[in-house]
């Protein structure tokens, strides 16, 4: 009987510890695959014009918002490129290149300035919500931002 308990005990004390191990996940990318979880904007160099910088990020969110088939954003902008990753509503994935297209030419119009990368792939939207947690912490500097930044773009474009 003392032989089963114990097993039982060690059974359990392992699962623990498996799934401690398994937790290294920051908080708002934790849950962002389950809920909505409508990150702000985040924009890596803000040396110049911050407020511009800012409100520009906040209009390509609200832009983006505008497609009913979109539930959730997450903008980064970094020195060249502007990342947007969304979440689609479920019964609108069928859909899911015509919205991209529309969302990419709706952006490209109103900023033609800008150069974007569009993704509604929730590994893409994953790593963006990870580099905003990290951007906020104030040891991750603005070069390996960019540099995370291009990393996830470029998984993007492998993706695709």
């Amino acid at each position: 009987m003392t032989n089963k308990k114990h097993a039982f005990l060690i059974l359990i004390f392992s699962l623990c510890v498996f799934l401690t191990g398994c937790e290294k996940e920051t908080p708002n990318s934790r849950w962002s695959m389950l809920k909505k979880v409508d990150p702000e904007p985040v924009v890596i160099y803000t040396e110049s014009d911050e407020a511009g910088q800012k409100e520009l990020v906040q209009g390509i969110k609200e832009e983006t918002n505008t497609i009913s088939s979109i539930y959730d954003v997450a903008v980064v902008k970094g020195k060249k490129d502007t990342l947007v990753a969304y979440k689609v509503k479920q019964m609108a994935r069928f859909k899911m290149k015509s919205i991209e297209k529309e969302l990419t030419e709706k952006l490209e119009s109103k900023y033609p300035e800008e150069k974007f990368t569009v993704s509604s792939d929730f590994k893409i939207f994953l790593e963006t919500m990870r580099l905003r947690d990290k951007i906020q912490d104030s040891e991750f500097s603005e070069e390996k931002a960019d540099k995370r930044l291009k990393e996830i773009i470029k998984l993007n474009n492998e993706l695709t």
